[in-house]
């Protein structure tokens, strides 16, 4: 009897009993349904499907109905069924699964598992050979062959990223070295994703079909994803874990240095002060620690070059100044020292590797592993836990991703951040040189490894940054103005504009390389004040995106294929990316650039300095300063709410109390959450956060603003918006259905106390000002002056 008809003949005979053990079912047993899903009897083992999500399906492999753990990529709270309806049935051979987004069919004549999405009669994804999954092997084909995969890796600092952003051939997911990145997942705009619970998966990507040749569990277990790239990201965040917010601080520009003492700290604190260059945070490299001392030198403060430092004397000192301070930690620790004999006793060290001469303080030393739990536990010991009373907030990791382990960066800052939330209520944040997908949940950033300097090696962090957000890392930097050598000051500029538009901003260089603005010249300084000064005025756009980032798993800077997944020219852009929901940026990346050649996707777009409209799903040659360099190629979206902020020299430097909302009206209805916290602890966790939603649209010849209700218990100093509706012309104004008369002019709102409004105009159209209360909902209608509707973008 053949497999379908042995199936078909149990069904009716009812063995397909609800409670049928996984040793019945490799006994002889055939299926056995469960509410969100079935396990299934195959050669070797046994099949469990179940929808974990109305959009995911889990598929595992149990040989011999056994079990291994759960890598590390997956959350330790993911979903192990969908929380909405899930119909279970079977039709003949088939058995399915069906929720309100997926329809899963497994076929019991043929042993082939097919994915639609819902209604839909063609098959997203079809495997068809589920005798290999006892030999950990998986062959997926998808449709359309002609579909656009993404993840896998990212690219290191040495490496050419000649493949941009898409994946194809043999790919070897990894965590990878020197600013590396990696996840066992495909993705693709077509809309679906595969991920692999496992560590060091190697994948075949060929046209139609996805191959697993090697991973690393003996019971292969794999999730099916549907949907756009958004949500392909929001599920992956459910699944793998959400990155908590970093402190507000670190949103801001970092300097980093090696080779520095507290005197030269100082100087160049009050420089960026004196010259009114924002900053917020300053990282040190070797210099801060005793390295090479015994009794924790590793941990504690260089008291020769800092000697205000173990008093806390420095931390209060820049905490009046706006300066928070990054401290680097190395995975090794010296072995003939307290810290290094405790390590021996407990058996701390790298399994099998030998002490070896530390380059810097020419002694020996060994690599901790930090894949044990008794390593995390005593990494954050009592000397460093002093350090960070004493001023090192933050963490940055360096050199873990020499050992060859995934997981040894993973588990580094894991032990900081598991410290740190037990004995402090401030926010984690660290740096890393590499990333595997799950390390999100431990405040991790990554940086991109020790690049050069040069225009070449800028343009290629482009792809890195949007390949790491790829494969869900989206907290990326860089060494800005480059590791290794000097750049020149154009270079320096360009490199500044890039970073103020970068997840993470920041710069550094090798030993006693110096990256403050000023070093460079007189217009290399003024066109990265100007770019860190705009960084800083979008710092409350910047911020809510962060949020945003926190609870959806969708990051600030989002690669165009997010929101154009069938738009064929984005496919392999890395020239441009979403800032945040609303903003399109295309550095200048190349020496003495006169022009650059940009595709605007779909849509309506702002330039947002000159104020030019350009209409989407076509490409255009700008215009470049290339003798000050002090433009940024960056468009508004036609739909936009952005607010920002006056200008600050570091973030908290004075209360909001009132945020500018620059307003772009578009015919369907778009909404911006305004999210704010203390920016330092994690009382958001517990609903202390101001959560507000703008919204807009415009219908006709009105435009309408929408304030909705607060949610969150925070009370922030903000008191009033004040909406700039661009290109409408107002001739009356309604608020909650009640008529306003205009103020005289802009400067007339100064006073206003409710609700007001006035008409104005920039260089290009007309503007209309709202001045209203935060805090409160309110709907706004703007009708405007006959006549005036067609300045506005269709």
């Amino acid at each position: 009897m053949n497999p379908g008809h042995r199936w078909a003949a149990m069904a009716a005979a009812g063995v397909l009993a609800a409670g049928t053990s996984h040793a019945a079912l490799a006994a002889g047993g055939a299926v056995r349904t469960l509410p969100k899903g079935a396990d299934v009897a195959l050669a070797g083992g046994s099949l469990q499907l179940t929808l974990v999500r109305s959009n995911v399906l889990r598929v595992h492999f149990l040989p011999g109905g056994h079990a291994s753990p759960a890598a590390l990529v997956m959350s330790p709270r993911a979903p192990v069924e969908a929380a909405g309806p899930v119909t279970v049935r079977r039709s003949g051979h088939q058995l399915v699964l069906e929720s309100r987004a997926m329809r899963v069919v497994f076929d019991r004549g043929t042993d082939t598992l097919s994915v639609f999405r819902a209604n839909s009669p063609i098959a997203v994804l079809t495997e068809a050979d589920l005798a290999g999954l006892a030999h950990r092997t998986l062959a997926l084909r998808y449709a359309p062959e002609t579909a656009a995969l993404y993840g896998v890796h990212d690219f290191n600092a040495f490496q050419r990223a000649r493949a941009g952003l898409l994946r194809s051939g043999r790919q070897l997911a990894t965590a990878g070295f020197q600013g590396d990145a990696g996840a066992p997942l495909v993705w693709s705009t077509a809309g679906f994703a595969v991920l692999i619970d496992s560590q060091k998966t190697l994948f075949d990507l060929t046209p139609g079909s996805i191959q697993v040749l090697r991973e690393t569990r003996p019971d292969l277990d794999y999730y099916l994803i549907l949907g756009a790239p958004k949500r392909i990201f929001s599920t992956l965040d459910v699944l793998t874990g959400h990155a908590p917010l970093f402190p507000k601080w670190s949103f801001g520009f970092i300097n980093s240095q090696w080779g520095i003492d507290e005197g030269e700290l100082l100087r160049i604190i009050h420089r960026y002060r004196a010259l009114h260059i924002p900053i917020d945070a300053f990282s040190l490299d070797f210099d801060w620690k005793a390295w090479g001392q015994n009794n924790y030198g590793e941990f504690r403060w260089n008291s020769k070059k800092f000697p205000d430092g173990p008093t806390g004397k420095l931390d209060r000192e820049l905490t009046a100044l706006g300066i928070h301070l990054i401290g680097i930690m190395k995975p090794r620790i010296h072995v003939h020292t307290i810290e290094g004999q405790y390590a021996t006793e407990h058996h701390l060290w790298m399994p099998g590797e030998k002490a070896s001469i530390d380059y810097f303080s020419h002694k020996p030393v060994k690599t901790l592993d930090f894949d044990k739990a008794a390593t995390r536990k005593w990494f954050f010991n009592p000397a460093l836990r002093h350090s960070f009373e004493t001023g090192i907030v933050g963490w940055w990791n360096d050199e873990d991703d020499e050992t060859g382990h995934d997981t040894q960066f993973f588990n580094m800052e894991r032990a900081l951040y598991d410290g740190q939330r037990k004995y402090f209520k401030e926010r984690v944040w660290s740096l890393n040189r590499n990333f595997w997908l799950g390390a999100q949940r431990y405040a991790y950033g990554l940086w991109s490894g020790d690049i050069r300097s040069g225009f070449a090696s800028m343009a290629a962090q482009r792809q890195r940054m949007l390949s790491a957000i790829d494969v869900g890392e989206m907290w990326w930097g860089m060494d800005g103005g480059g590791f290794h050598l000097h750049p020149s000051s154009e270079n320096y500029a360009r490199w500044l504009e890039f970073d103020a538009f970068a997840p993470i901003c920041r710069v550094h260089g090798s030993h006693l390389q110096r990256r403050q603005p000023w070093i460079y010249g007189g217009t290399a300084a003024r066109a990265a004040t100007a770019a860190l000064d705009l960084r800083y005025r979008l710092m409350p756009y910047i911020y809510s995106n962060a949020w945003h980032e926190h609870v959806t798993g969708i990051g600030l800077v989002r690669p165009l294929t997010f929101s154009w997944p069938h738009d064929r020219h984005v496919r392999n852009d890395y020239s441009a990316w979403m800032f945040g929901k609303w903003l399109l940026v295309s550095p200048v990346v190349h020496r003495h650039q006169r022009v650059k050649h940009l595709y605007l996707p779909p849509g309506t777009w702002t330039n947002f300095f000159t104020g030019k409209i350009y209409r989407g799903g076509r490409a255009y040659t700008l215009a470049l300063d290339y003798k000050t360099w002090m433009d940024i190629p960056l468009f508004v979206r036609q739909g936009a709410i952005i607010p920002t902020q006056p200008l600050m020299q570091y973030i908290g430097q004075h209360p909001v109390t009132q945020l500018t909302v620059e307003v772009f009206p578009d015919k369907r209805a778009t909404h911006f959450d305004y999210y704010d916290d203390n920016g330092e602890t994690y009382a958001y966790e517990h609903g202390q956060y101001y959560l507000q939603r703008l919204g807009t649209q415009a219908l006709g010849r009105t435009v309408h603003l929408t304030v909705g209700p607060v949610r969150g218990t925070y009370k922030p100093a903000l008191q009033r918006y004040l909406f700039v509706v661009h290109r409408v012309d107002a001739g009356a104004v309604r608020v909650d259905g009640r008529a306003l008369n205009p103020a005289a002019n802009l400067a007339a709102l100064s006073g206003c106390t409710q609700v007001c409004w006035a008409r104005g105009h920039n260089r290009v159209a007309s503007l209309t000002f709202i001045d209203l209360p935060a805090g409160k909902p309110y709907h706004v209608s703007i009708k405007e002056e006959d006549g005036q509707q067609g300045r506005r973008p269709d």
